[in-house]
């Protein structure tokens, strides 16, 4: 098989790294326990960005999901941590408005049917870094706690997680 991809790649002008190709065994759990105790665990591979992995259908069958992988949730997060470090000193409104439009971009990828969790937890770590960094302004310590930043949430817009690409919305 392998031999016969990387022959079809070179036709179109396109290479494989060999050290990271590999063949992931990923089909369907035939067994009911799968999953839990006694049973085997359904595979799992990392793949532009998402864990794709088996679950149980709310009727019980077996669907294929996705969710934002940890490497890349840890990379956004961090990639949030610096830029708020580097910019905490900025106006409210900047910071506001720059990290709405992190959040739409994120939102914008990830925002996948059955990623909804993934999303919130985003977001509310992303929210924790923020006031972190806010609480540490020139002079200011300990100035944001918690119940102040709510209200500033209330009044400064930053979007709600939610699925953008949904597989369930109607097609034109």
């Amino acid at each position: 098989m392998f031999r016969v991809l990387f022959k079809r790649f070179e036709k179109f002008g396109l290479s494989l790294h060999p050290e990271k190709t590999r063949r992931v065994p990923f089909s369907q759990p035939d067994d009911p326990g799968a999953g839990r105790a006694g049973g085997t665990k359904p595979g799992t591979f990392d793949f532009l960005g998402f864990t794709h992995y088996w679950r149980k259908s709310w009727k019980g069958r077996w669907v294929l999901a996705r969710k934002t992988a940890h490497k890349c949730l840890s990379r956004a997060l961090r990639r949030i941590s610096q830029w708020c470090r580097k910019n905490r000193d900025k106006p409210l409104r900047e910071q506001v408005e720059t990290l709405g439009r992190n959040f739409q971009g994120h939102f914008g990828y990830y925002g996948i049917t059955g990623n909804l969790d993934g999303l919130v937890q985003f977001r509310e770590a992303a929210i924790g870094i923020w006031r972190k960094w806010l609480d540490r302004r020139t002079g200011d310590r300990g100035s944001m706690p918690w119940e102040r930043l709510k209200r500033l949430l209330d009044f400064w817009y930053l979007p709600e997680a939610r699925v953008v690409h949904s597989i369930y919305a109607a097609k034109p």
